[in-house]
């Protein structure tokens, strides 16, 4: 699973030089402007909604703490890539270190592995909240949550840290221009001088048995959420456990749909899709969550909604007393 026995003569090249989207060199300054709009976004709405739940007291619940790693992940994940990708895209500096490449390879890998544990995570807490909600402080303790947070970082770090070390020692003889936006594995391992299909094997088997069995029982909690909702006898009740639930369904179809309509790509159709498609897929897959994830929560949830317009009314209120 290592790869191919290699020279170690073979000098590994100083520097990568990440081209962009190839064959939409036109679009890259509305791509800058559109990516550096999102990251913003990302950025202030994460920070926004991390800030609100580490200040109010009441929002100390599970799911919360929950919604607080999420946008720290977020945060990580956009952060990895984004800013290179604004400057590639607004001045054409795709240069980027060989340690910094991988190193950017990695954050991208834990951050996706994460989240997606974060998901189950959060699908868990609305199934003990609304078909136990009886014991839901008793089983959902502080205790449980940290082991649940440590053992998602940690089942991220053992699958991902030898997809990154299997890339990085490949032998890389010939071109260093990666035909990317960011240091994707696929891309990147595509220009080493031996066969990448070991680290192409792992990368398949690791997010197959990370997200595979994180959608399995994802759909398994949500299905008996939804025969649980069902069987309320009252319909606010009803309405109400839906919205609650709507909110986390639409942030596992903004994660999940890109995700898997690049690996889809990536893989089965690399012959027939072009190249610019494939690597614009693989870039929305790392900006929407982020972006999107803080509106989700901060305009469909009414506690978050509530706080969120609490405290920027008291910094706007702070910053007029100062002014004056």
């Amino acid at each position: 699973m290592l790869g191919i026995p290699y020279n170690h003569t073979v000098e590994t090249p100083a520097t990568f030089f990440l081209v962009g989207i190839p064959g939409l060199p036109s679009s890259h300054l509305w791509l800058a402007i559109s990516l550096g709009a999102m990251y913003t976004i990302s950025l202030l709405g994460n920070t926004l909604i991390m800030t609100v739940i580490w200040m109010d007291f009441t929002l100390q619940e599970p799911m919360y703490c929950f919604l607080y790693v999420l946008a720290a992940v977020d945060i990580v994940m956009a952060s990895s890539v984004v800013p290179k990708m604004v400057s590639i895209f607004s001045s054409g500096d795709g240069s980027i270190s060989f340690n910094g490449c991988f190193t950017q390879m990695y954050f991208v890998h834990v951050a996706t592995s994460v989240e997606t544990g974060l998901l189950l995570a959060m699908a868990f807490d609305r199934y003990i909240a609304i078909c136990k909600p009886l014991h839901y402080k008793r089983i959902l303790t502080p205790q449980l949550m940290l082991v649940m947070s440590v053992a998602i970082t940690i089942r991220a770090v053992i699958f991902m840290t030898p997809l990154s070390w299997m890339v990085s020692h490949l032998p890389f003889c010939g071109s260093n221009v990666v035909l990317h936006s960011y240091c994707g594995h696929i891309a990147v391992a595509k220009l080493a001088c031996a066969d990448p299909m070991p680290s192409s094997l792992y990368s398949v088997i690791g997010s197959s048995i990370i997200v595979g069995s994180d959608v399995a029982f994802i759909s398994a909690s949500y299905n008996l959420i939804l025969q649980a909702v069902c069987g309320l006898s009252s319909k606010n009740a009803q309405l109400k456990a839906l919205s609650t639930c709507g909110s986390h369904m639409g942030v596992m179809a903004l994660y999940y749909l890109p995700g898997m309509a690049s690996i889809y790509v990536a893989w089965l159709g690399k012959d027939t899709v072009p190249l610019y498609t494939q690597v614009l897929l693989a870039d929305l897959y790392l900006i929407i969550p982020p972006t999107f994830n803080p509106i989700i929560y901060g305009l469909r949830t009414k506690q978050m909604r509530k706080r969120i317009w609490s405290l920027l009314t008291h910094c706007l209120f702070d910053l007029s007393k100062l002014g004056s």
